[in-house]
């Protein structure tokens, strides 16, 4: 793929949305996200139920290209897996245009009892990121051992963010349009204006700072 043509600028960024397996349904924080904030749009990467690497990588690149804005990544799923091969397969110089994503609940393709419909996104990329990422990651997880999603976001170059016993952190959780996640991706809006100011003063770019959100949330590094 091509290098962008963007430069840097304080715009506000856009929030891309991207489903899993399935899509996001009714519930789910994303689809509440996309239709309580103005910020947020989602990605429509066909073949929901059939989901095809190579072809959700293309038009996520195709989504992030037409935003013409600096964009943030809010992934769940499989949709991070999509994720960390755009960015794998991608030339972006580190955080641009893409200044962050927040990916939440991956799930272990490389594992022997994946299910077919996922086993084509592995094996997952080891490769760090090219842009600041949180990782959020439940210790109940049906679709991933805590412990290896922990591995994955080191390889990842992400903060990890543990989310405690909420399963798949999606609409059956219970989380409603999640406060918390949303707290995590303002962190991450924050730092891309921070990125943009810096970048229009000539000042070395700002390094992700975490911060913690509520006592609960355990960070780890």
């Amino acid at each position: 793929m091509e290098r962008f043509g963007f430069s840097g600028d304080a715009r506000q960024p856009v929030v891309l949305t991207i489903p899993g397996l399935n899509n996001s349904g009714p519930g789910h924080w994303q689809t509440l996200w996309d239709e309580r904030r103005g910020d947020c749009q989602r990605v429509d990467l066909g073949s929901w139920a059939s989901p095809n690497r190579n072809a959700w990588v293309t038009r996520l690149d195709t989504a992030i290209r037409e935003a013409n804005a600096p964009v943030i990544l809010a992934a769940h799923s499989l949709g991070c897996m999509a994720v960390a091969w755009w960015g794998a397969l991608q030339s972006q110089a580190y955080g641009w245009p893409v200044t962050g994503a927040l990916l939440v609940a991956p799930p272990d393709c490389d594992r022997m009892e994946t299910p077919e419909t996922i086993g084509g996104f592995g094996p997952t990329p080891r490769a760090q990121l090219p842009f600041p990422s949180i990782m959020v990651a439940s210790r109940d997880d049906p679709y991933i051992f805590f412990e290896r999603a922990h591995s994955i976001g080191k390889n990842w170059g992400s903060q990890f963010v543990d989310a405690g016993y909420a399963g798949h952190i999606n609409a059956d959780s219970g989380l409603g349009d999640w406060q918390f996640g949303q707290s995590l991706l303002e962190q991450l809006i924050d730092n891309a204006r921070e990125q943009a100011s810096a970048a229009r003063q000539m000042r070395p770019a700002l390094p992700l700072t975490v911060k913690e959100a509520r006592p609960s949330q355990a960070m780890h590094p």
